[in-house]
């Protein structure tokens, strides 16, 4: 599927893709995790408590400002500035937020990395 233009595919073959069939990857929070060129970790599942590198690094989203991550707030423009589409009070992922075993959080991030922890990282276009 990664080779191929987004025009290209089925309907069924789109939706599949959206939803993160075109892979995964298991991490123990040994390696640094990259999607294929192309593509992006759409969704993220705890297997047991984790915790992502506090640095900018440890969690990487497509678009920052739209989805958690450890560089900066999403969705937080500050007290009366946002609109409904920007939205506000988002929070920095750091290293002290652990994310419990058995949820699943979605989004579009390009790198992840663990400071402890274990999961599977759903890749999609």
């Amino acid at each position: 599927m990664a080779g191929k233009g987004l025009q290209q595919y089925t309907v069924q073959e789109a939706q599949n893709a959206a939803l993160g069939q075109v892979g995964s990857v298991f991490s123990d929070g040994d390696a640094q995790l990259v999607p294929p060129t192309g593509t992006v970790f759409i969704a993220i599942t705890f297997l047991a408590d984790s915790t992502f590198d506090g640095d900018s690094g440890g969690l990487v989203a497509e678009t920052p400002s739209k989805f958690i991550n450890t560089a900066e707030a999403a969705h937080n423009l500050g007290a009366g500035n946002a609109t409904s589409i920007e939205g506000e009070g988002g929070l920095i992922v750091d290293a002290s937020n652990t994310f419990a075993s058995g949820i699943t959080i979605f989004g579009r991030w390009t790198q992840i990395d663990l400071n402890a922890g274990l999961i599977i990282a759903y890749i999609g276009i």
